[in-house]
């Protein structure tokens, strides 16, 4: 369980990188709760309290990880410059190629919703890391 509300409380710092948490943010990571089986009560009050961030073991899984990073900083349209450096500390903790997540985030700009196919995102890093 803890893994999972680690999860959840990286995406509320993301979502909380431009000091504000809209609608659209709150819903998508709620839905992502509701899928990890983890209580609305239980989410709402991970915006409050401190929680140990454990990353998930395997690569994919923090590739997984960083793709829900990148959906959640889209989700309201727009891109704030503190949302793409929390993104990018973020995957750089998750043990994530620093150059693979610069080419996801520049096809994000290129992107009219700012979103990368998963496909895509994963093809980048496996590109990567050959």
């Amino acid at each position: 369980m803890n893994e999972k509300l680690s999860l959840l409380k990286q995406l509320i710092i993301l979502a909380q990188a431009d000091n504000k948490v809209n609608n659209q943010e709150y819903n998508f990571i709620l839905r992502i709760a509701k899928m990890l089986l983890v209580s609305q009560e239980e989410l709402d009050s991970l915006f409050e309290k401190q929680i140990e961030y454990s990353p998930p073991k395997s690569e994919f899984e923090r590739i997984v990880q960083f793709y829900r990073l990148v959906l959640l900083a889209n989700v309201d349209l727009h891109l704030a410059d503190e949302e793409l450096e929390m993104m990018r500390n973020a995957g750089l903790y998750l043990g994530l190629h620093a150059q693979a997540m610069e080419e996801i985030f520049i096809r994000m700009r290129k992107n009219e919703k700012g979103i990368v196919p998963e496909e895509e995102l994963i093809n980048v890093f496996k590109t990567s890391y050959n």
